[in-house]
């Protein structure tokens, strides 16, 4: 009876996941999983930990709400991973008190920017595979990115060959706008696909009107064809 009433006492969600180490930094909890092997976020962290470190894994996909019941947490450290997918709703529930983000030496090529730009929290993104377009652009300038590794950004690939290989933000401080690169893209492909509506209709009209011409002087040629109606005597 006795050990049923200790199982009641501790405070749900205290436990620490199998895989990781938890223990007490400045009377704050941390769980360390590092280099732990990971394939995903594990599902039972503790909700009052503070600082959860998931670095050196494998840890492939950030899914939504994945630490939406971890209220109090402030830092989260995901470098050197293989994460290519983050969802837009990813760290839904923890923005507001989120203080750091590490998501540096991962596989990241492109990002929802509501994942990010609804964050307080420092950004470090070094180091991955980025492809320059808008959305990066957006978060470079609205987000907090950690001053330390904002020219580690580089562009992996871009809409252009020669932002290839340079730091994103040497490519935007030479006055290119990325949001207008792409904006200018689309009114390229609206006024190409108008022109192709336009040529179409006139090849119509220019069709319609021969065959109409056509039909009308094979219809002389058949009443000229005909044999003259005999003139009635006087």
């Amino acid at each position: 009876q006795a050990f049923f009433c200790l199982l009641l006492c501790i405070p749900r969600g205290s436990s620490c996941p199998p895989s990781c180490q938890c223990t007490e930094r400045a009377g704050a909890k941390a769980v360390l999983c590092s280099s732990r092997h990971l394939e995903e976020i594990p599902k039972d962290i503790p909700r009052d930990v503070v600082f959860l470190k998931l670095d050196a894994n494998s840890i492939t996909r950030i899914p939504g709400n994945a630490f939406r019941h971890l209220s109090h947490l402030e830092e989260i450290d995901l470098s050197r991973n293989a994460i290519e997918k983050i969802d837009g709703a990813a760290f839904r529930g923890v923005a507001a008190g989120l203080r750091s983000l590490d998501l540096s030496g991962n596989r990241i090529r492109s990002i929802p920017k509501e994942a990010l730009l609804a964050l307080k929290a420092k950004l470090r993104l070094a180091n991955n595979p980025w492809h320059c377009e808008c959305a990066l652009q957006e978060v470079l300038w609205e987000a907090r990115l950690d001053p330390d590794s904002v020219r580690d950004i580089t562009c992996h690939t871009a809409p252009r060959e020669e932002y290839v290989g340079k730091p994103l933000l040497q490519v935007l401080d030479a006055g290119v706008n990325l949001c207008g690169v792409r904006q200018r893209s689309t009114d390229v492909a609206v006024l190409v696909t108008m022109f192709a509506w336009f040529a179409m209709v006139v090849v119509y009209v220019v069709c319609y009107v021969r065959h109409n011409r056509e039909d009308s002087c094979g219809h002389r040629h058949y009443l000229g064809a005909l044999p003259s109606a005999p003139a009635h005597a006087e």
